[in-house]
C-alpha cells in the first residue's frame, strides 16, 4: 500500500503533538517545514525551534525557508509531489502558489471554533472573552487570514481556573487527535467541507504586552479573566510601593465597596483583596519585581502591603 506523502508546517511546542501524530500514522513525511532559528532567552543564544528538534529526533528532512514566496522555494515544494501539507501554527501566511502545490491543498490545524476567533491568539482572546468551551478545528486554507471550509472539529470546556498554559496544552493535544483521526480522509479527499459563515467571525490579534497592565476602573470578574489569559505571557501586571507587581493567580470575591479602585482592601495569608469597578479582586499568586512567584502569604513574609494602599500602573 502507498504511504501519504505529507508536508508538515510547524514551528512552536503548540505544533508538535500534530507532527507525533501524523509519524504515528505511518504517513511519509517528506519535509517539514518550520522558522529559521531565532536568538531566544536571556543569552539570546540561537536555538532551534521546539518542531525542528523533533523533526531532527525523528529522522524527518527539516526546511527553514526565510519566506515560502520564493520562486525557488516554491518549485522546491512541488517537486515534493505530496499528497496533503498540514500546518499548524507555522509562522508565515502562505502564498497561493503554495496553497496549491499539494494535491489536497493545506490543511491547518487551527485553536479556536471557526469562525470565531480567527486569528493569531485564539486561546487567550477566547480566555479573556469569558467563552465557556473553545475547541480546534481543521480548516482548508484559502487567501484569507483562517477563512477557509471547515473540515472537521472537536470542542472542550474552558474552566474556571484554565490559563492559556493550561488550555495551550489541551488543545495541542486534541488537534493532534482529531488530525489522526481525520487524516485519511483529508489525503483521499472525504471530508465534508462547511463553508464559515462570516457573519459570526470574530478576531483574535497578537497578544501585545502593553495589554498587561490592569485597569482597577474596570470589574473584577474581566480582570480574572485576563490574568489567565495572559498566563504564562505576558502575565498582568500592576504597581505597588513603585515596583511592578506580577499577577499569575487571583480569584473574584462578590462585595460591594465604596473604595476607590485598586485600594487594598485587606492584606492576609489568605490573599490580598483590591477594589475594582465592581467586586473585589483576592490575588493569590504574585511576583515582584527582582523576586520569585510565590503564593501570597509567602510574598508578604517578605513584602508588607497595608490596607489601603492604591495600586496603579506600572513604572515606565
Amino acid at each position: 500500500m502507498t504511504r501519504s506523502r505529507i508536508v508538515f508546517a510547524g514551528t512552536p511546542p503548540f505544533s508538535v503533538p500534530s507532527l507525533d501524530a501524523i509519524h504515528d500514522a505511518g504517513a511519509d513525511i517528506v519535509a517539514v517545514y518550520c522558522q529559521p532559528d531565532r536568538p531566544a532567552g536571556r543569552g539570546r543564544t540561537t536555538r532551534a525551534c521546539a518542531v525542528k528538534r523533533r523533526a531532527e529526533a525523528l529522522a524527518l528532512p527539516v526546511r527553514q525557508p526565510l519566506s515560502l514566496r520564493d520562486a525557488g522555494e516554491i518549485d522546491a515544494l512541488r517537486a515534493l509531489d505530496a499528497d496533503l501539507m498540514v500546518v499548524v501554527a507555522y509562522g508565515q501566511l502562505l502564498p497561493a502558489d503554495v496553497l496549491a502545490a499539494p494535491h489536497r491543498g493545506c490543511v491547518n490545524v487551527h485553536a479556536s471554533l471557526l469562525p470565531r476567533w480567527r486569528g493569531a491568539a485564539p486561546i487567550q482572546r477566547a480566555i479573556a472573552a469569558g467563552d465557556e468551551s473553545t475547541g480546534v478545528t481543521l480548516m482548508q486554507m484559502d487567501r484569507g487570514l483562517d477563512t477557509g471550509p471547515m473540515l472537521a472539529r472537536t470542542e472542550t470546556a474552558i474552566g474556571p481556573s484554565d490559563t492559556a498554559a493550561s488550555m495551550h496544552d489541551r488543545l495541542s493535544r486534541l488537534g493532534a487527535e482529531l488530525l489522526a483521526k481525520h487524516l485519511d480522509d483529508l489525503v483521499a479527499g472525504r471530508c465534508r467541507a462547511v463553508v464559515q459563515d462570516d457573519d459570526l467571525a470574530t478576531y483574535a490579534p497578537r497578544i501585545e504586552a502593553a495589554e498587561a497592565e490592569i485597569d482597577w476602573n474596570t470589574d473584577a470578574a474581566s480582570i480574572e479573566r485576563r490574568i489567565r489569559a495572559f498566563n504564562p505571557w505576558p502575565v498582568c501586571r500592576t504597581a505597588i510601593h513603585d515596583t511592578t507587581l506580577r499577577i499569575f493567580e487571583a480569584i473574584v470575591i462578590e462585595s460591594s465597596t465604596g473604595a476607590m479602585p485598586g485600594t487594598v482592601l485587606s492584606s492576609s495569608r489568605h490573599g490580598i483583596d483590591v477594589a475594582c469597578a465592581h467586586n473585589v479582586l483576592r490575588l493569590l499568586e504574585v511576583q515582584k519585581s527582582g523576586g520569585r512567584r510565590l503564593p501570597v502569604g509567602d510574598f508578604l513574609n517578605g513584602t508588607k502591603v497595608e490596607p489601603g494602599a492604591l495600586l496603579g500602573a506600572t513604572p515606565a
